[in-house]
């Protein structure tokens, strides 16, 4: 079991650029042991870089980003704190899973047992003595993240970690980070498929052109954007009328038949409309997904920057 006070991710200042291309400018956030977070941006958006400058396959340009207070280059035993899937790893096709594992336990001075461990832990079991040639991209992805665990560490840093896995393997990935997590583990993840970050993650990310546009829970976050009501009523002109009337006027839209307004709360539109004696349909809340809140900040950005 991994320390649960040793795997908090933290970035501060963090600027890096190549030549004249500045990929990450000034960049802050923190992620905290027993959380999934998502970090997320447009092409370009530094993402990449910010990755390969935490794990020290990038030397920063100004500012820090550590690993439970220390740079991956003066931890004792790196690969025993973190463990990283960046891009879809490099494995000798003749060689089989099993015998991939064991040379990395070999380089590392871990036991060879522990391949069959971490094996059975991603379900390649059945599998493990096939040649990787032989595995599909979603079984490569399983073997990049059995390779990440051999040392139990308490931080894991994937990106794309459910490219190449079916639906089954998708939501076996979920249930599988989220043990990890619940285990006191600090997991970053980089992911393009929204959809699926939205479903996995606690908190997230949200960087753009190099530097921090949001982090928080994806509650704060919606709520931060203004989430609408919709409203169904037989008196649509007549309830917009009177919403409007307030001060400050909430935004009205119409949409599908129904009302849309952002600025209020689902009780302050039903009080105005029992006052009013309009009769309502449907009155709820209605939450900004993952996606919505995405391209909310992100709107207008242009993908100028060096790199992922």
């Amino acid at each position: 079991m991994p320390d649960p006070t040793s795997g908090r991710i933290v970035v501060t200042g963090l600027t890096k650029t190549f030549g004249q291309v500045r990929a990450v400018h000034d960049l802050s956030f923190t992620v905290e042991p027993g959380t999934i977070s998502g970090f997320l941006g447009p092409n370009g958006a530094g993402k990449t870089t910010t990755l390969r400058c935490l794990l020290g396959l990038v030397t920063p340009t100004a500012g820090t980003a550590t690993i439970g207070g220390l740079r991956y280059a003066d931890l004792p035993h790196p690969s025993s704190t973190v463990g990283a899937v960046l891009e879809a790893s490099s494995f000798h096709p003749a060689r089989s899973a099993r015998n991939h594992l064991r040379v990395l336990c070999t380089v590392n001075g871990y036991p060879s047992a522990r391949a069959g461990a971490v094996l059975s832990q991603v379900g390649l079991t059945t599998v493990a003595d096939r040649k990787v040639r032989e595995f599909s991209t979603g079984m490569r992805q399983r073997l990049g993240l059995a390779a990440a665990l051999l040392g139990d560490p308490g931080v894991l840093v994937l990106d794309e970690p459910a490219n190449g896995l079916d639906p089954e393997g998708i939501a076996w990935l979920r249930a599988f980070l989220r043990r990890l997590a619940s285990d006191g583990r600090t997991i970053l993840i980089s992911s393009h498929v929204l959809s699926e970050v939205e479903q996995t993650v606690d908190d997230i990310v949200v960087i753009d052109k190099g530097t921090l546009i949001q982090q928080g829970s994806l509650t704060e976050l919606a709520r931060e954007q203004g989430s609408s009501v919709v409203v169904r009523t037989p008196d649509p002109d007549l309830l917009a009328a009177a919403l409007r009337q307030l001060d400050p006027a909430p935004d009205v839209q119409r949409s599908d038949g129904a009302l849309r307004v952002r600025g209020l709360q689902p009780a302050d539109i039903g009080h105005l409309a029992f006052r009013a004696g309009i009769e309502l349909h449907e009155l709820a809340a209605e939450r900004s997904d993952l996606e919505d809140i995405f391209f909310a900040l992100t709107t207008g950005s242009t993908n100028g920057g060096a790199g992922e």
